[in-house]
């Protein structure tokens, strides 16, 4: 078995938890290749001292892979995606972060859903992306998909901004708003639901437009499918603008126009029976914590 490795080192948990991973794999002789930054920090750390292969970006990764392990939050596993791009290698999340709906197991299960994965006794949800199609001139994206969401945003001052926003070229709403957020079924668990948004199951084919702090009162979060071309075209007193695409920000210049589509490939997310996505909602939102259920 040939296993990636990739995470974020924080001081006070990731210690133990990265250690138990490691002690893990190779007792059972697997094959480990780890992040080339990620390593540098084991060594200096003296968490880890025995030499590894490394990786340093998405080139070094290919089918021969079986599986990548992402230590941290759900924040490290949008990053994982990016190693990971379409070569279909699945990510599985072990979260040393907060809440964390992306990154499934527990710091207190870790051994026992390692042996699930070395038994390959997993399922696999596939994750849908956007991408944008259109990209404004002199717009700095070097990674062109987003696994939660893309969104506009105002940038230096505390005015609103004006979004067009067009579905399949036909006219929907001009958001009068902070921002705008289209975002996949992943990320509807994320900055789309902090904003009001409405929660999507894995393998919902929609997404959702969601309005930051609209001044338009009436203006409510809205689900399309998935299919749907989206056009944006952002105006206001700034002369540029923020686009994010999860955690990437450039700024894009005033009136000019967006087109937002589903991109071509998915993104592979190991699921174990025991911690599936409705368990992770009853939990990670309290649901059920009422007294009299």
């Amino acid at each position: 078995m040939k296993v990636a490795i990739f995470g974020q080192y924080y001081q006070n948990d990731t210690r133990p938890i990265i250690r138990d991973i490691f002690v893990f794999f190779n007792k059972n002789s697997v094959e480990l290749v780890i992040e080339e930054h990620f390593l540098k920090i084991l060594y200096e750390e003296k968490i880890v001292a025995k030499p590894y292969k490394t990786f340093a970006s998405h080139k070094d990764l290919d089918r021969s892979f079986d599986i990548l392990i992402s230590i941290g939050g759900d924040g490290t596993i949008l990053k994982a995606a990016t190693f990971v791009r379409d070569s279909g290698i699945p990510i599985l999340g072990v979260n040393a972060g907060r809440l964390g709906f992306l990154a499934k197991v527990q710091k207190e299960n870790i051994e026992s859903f390692l042996q699930i994965v070395l038994e390959k006794k997993y399922t696999i949800s596939e994750r849908t992306l956007l991408s944008m199609e259109s990209i404004p001139a002199n717009t700095e994206i070097a990674i062109n998909f987003a696994m939660n969401e893309v969104s506009v945003s105002r940038k230096d001052i505390t005015s609103m901004i004006t979004i067009e926003t067009y579905l399949n070229g036909e006219y929907l709403n001009s958001y009068w708003a902070d921002g705008l957020i289209i975002a996949t079924p992943t990320g509807s668990t994320g900055y789309s639901l902090s904003c009001g948004g409405p929660i999507l199951t894995p393998e919902v084919n929609g997404l959702v437009i969601t309005p930051i702090a609209p001044h338009n009162l009436n203006a409510r979060p809205l689900v399309i499918p998935d299919n749907t071309e989206i056009k944006l075209k952002v105006s206001g007193r700034e002369e540029q603008y923020l686009v994010s695409l999860d955690s990437r920000i450039t700024s894009v210049s005033n009136n000019a126009e967006l087109v937002i589509k589903k991109a071509p490939f998915k993104i592979n997310m190991v699921e174990i029976l025991e911690e599936t996505f409705l368990k992770t909602l009853r939990n990670k939102l309290l649901w059920g914590e009422d007294k009299r259920n």
